[in-house]
């Protein structure tokens, strides 16, 4: 493997007719990055994955996968990546050995010697020899993982992976991921669940409407959010307005059960707020910080709407 980034794509379209649903987006992925791709239901992310593996032609932009574009080297394009997207396919009527032996024997190397190996690694060893027509959908899933690691990628595409899963499903498919991202594969996870992305990825690229309203790091994208607060006193009706008018404040909606929310600039403009509420007469009962969650910034990026931090 070259050290090309492992994904680089510009100005990404995708149309149907006259439906855009890709709008030049633009995507980095280092080696190492456990990176989310996330968005809601929808936004664009299975058409862009499709795009990267070379399943559909983008009707714009430029796409490498370690240095190579899928539309000028093919096949050769997906050495060393793997995935799938929405959701792997196995024939039922045959047991999960019998499935990845099939896999294995298109490919000249020693992917069949790793097979009891990977199913070992997705906890499905025990469950080798049942047709897959019985398997549930958590275990498809990880089977699609096993098979995609027949020929030790250093890329995995995984399109909504704990899609349809219970919470120890989901609890169990973030364990593997990160199990992988630590044996040195860098992994592009797309998903619309936000405690998915939160837990397991350090990168992330949000798309709302087929474009990239944010990529970079997680930590980065809550310091955007400022200083938020929450505030409760004598008469909130009043530290509203106090609020609205207190240069550095802004942002200022109701709280979830009680009291008022707000962003300040600076610590600074925190304090001078608080000698204005007991200058107007609304005396502070309650005035912390909190810090946004990720659910906070999605739904500000993805609706358009101030965000409400939540307790």
């Amino acid at each position: 493997m070259n050290d090309a980034l492992p994904v680089s794509a510009r100005g990404l379209v995708k149309l149907y007719g006259e439906l855009v649903a890709v709008d030049h987006v633009d995507l980095t992925v280092e080696k190492g990055d456990v990176f989310g791709y996330l968005g809601p239901n929808g936004a664009g992310k299975t058409t862009s994955l499709r795009m990267l593996l070379g399943l559909i032609r983008p009707t714009e932009g430029s796409i490498e996968l370690f240095g190579r574009d899928p539309q000028v080297a093919g096949a050769k394009a997906l050495t060393g990546v793997a995935g799938f997207v929405e959701g792997p396919t196995f024939y039922p009527y045959l047991t999960a050995r019998r499935n990845l032996r099939l896999l294995a024997a298109y490919d000249d190397g020693d992917s069949r010697s790793r097979i009891e190996e990977l199913l070992e690694l997705v906890e499905l060893d025990d469950r080798g020899d049942d047709k897959v027509g019985g398997y549930s959908h958590g275990m498809r899933q990880r089977l699609g993982i096993a098979a995609a690691l027949l020929r030790e990628p250093k890329l995995l595409l995984l399109d909504e992976p704990t899609t349809g899963l219970d919470p120890a499903g989901m609890r169990d498919m973030r364990d593997l991921v990160r199990r992988l991202a630590g044996e040195g594969i860098t992994v592009l996870l797309s998903s619309h669940l936000l405690t998915e992305v939160e837990e397991v990825c350090d990168r992330v690229a949000i798309i709302r409407s087929g474009r990239v309203v944010y990529e970079g790091e997680l930590d980065e994208l809550r310091r955007t959010a400022g200083l938020s607060y929450r505030l409760r006193t004598t008469d909130d009706e009043r530290a509203a307005r106090v609020c609205a008018a207190q240069p550095g404040i802004d942002a200022v909606a109701p709280g979830d059960r009680s009291g008022l929310t707000f962003r300040a600039s600076s610590e600074r403009a925190v304090g001078e707020l608080s000698l204005a509420l007991a200058e107007a007469g609304a005396l502070v009962l309650e005035l912390a910080p909190r810090h946004a969650t990720l659910e906070d910034l999605f739904f500000e990026l993805t609706e358009e709407r101030p965000v409400a931090v939540a307790a």
